[in-house]
């Protein structure tokens, strides 16, 4: 059964504390089961952050609807709940910096997602979509130190022309085929390859198997 998207929940998973009540900068990406049937097959992803003393989040979403052509924008960034459910399905933290590293990074994180090169188009598979503009931010972005779930289709669709890029965690490198067709290695993302936009991998430093469609089965 097709589901509703306006009854569906948009209610705060409450990961994180309320802004007000929050003093110290933070930044966030989550990643939640996309809505309706592509849940089956891939997360959303989305960026959050507040700024030092700050009374709300900014957060940063990609969506579309139709084709995804002849659009006027499709990056959403708004105040708001960071951690609201992605229409029904429970967010979960991916990566998080806090405190005084995020006050010093927040500026070149916002300079990185206003350098993402696609802000009017949108291709479901294999990109660039939501996960794309996530990986992209994480890329020019120093000192995430983290990766997306592998069942983040549209994360490997490099923005390059080049075809190589640094991975997500800036300490390996990429290479892709319009997100269809590659590999990463680096010490953070452990060994990943793309097939038809399905990630398959394996995590050394912290011991995992990193699947497509299921995400990611070990050590957090």
């Amino acid at each position: 059964m097709t589901q509703d998207w306006r009854t569906a929940s948009r209610q705060s998973a409450r990961l994180v504390p309320l802004a007000k009540d929050d003093p110290e900068a933070r930044i966030q990406i989550y990643s939640a089961k996309a809505f309706d049937w592509r849940g089956k097959f891939s997360v959303h992803c989305w960026i959050a952050y507040k700024e030092e003393n700050a009374d709300s989040y900014w957060v940063f979403h990609v969506t579309a609807w139709g084709d995804g052509t002849n659009l006027d924008r499709v990056v959403s960034m708004k105040k708001d709940l960071p951690d609201r459910y992605w229409y029904g399905n429970k967010p979960q933290i991916v990566c998080m910096i806090n405190g005084k590293r995020a006050q010093k990074i927040i500026p070149k994180l916002q300079l990185a997602i206003d350098s993402y090169p696609f802000w009017q188009t949108y291709k479901a598979f294999p990109g660039p979509n939501s996960n794309t503009f996530v990986s992209f931010v994480m890329r020019r972005t120093h000192g995430f130190y983290g990766n997306l779930p592998s069942n983040a289709i549209g994360k490997d669709w490099l923005t390059t022309k080049y075809f190589f890029d640094l991975s997500e965690s800036r300490t390996g490198i990429q290479f892709s085929l319009n997100g269809l067709l590659g590999f990463t290695i680096g010490l953070l993302d452990g060994i990943e390859i793309n097939i038809l936009g399905l990630c398959f991998g394996i995590d050394f430093l912290y011991p995992a198997l990193k699947l497509p469609i299921i995400g990611r089965i070990g050590f957090k």
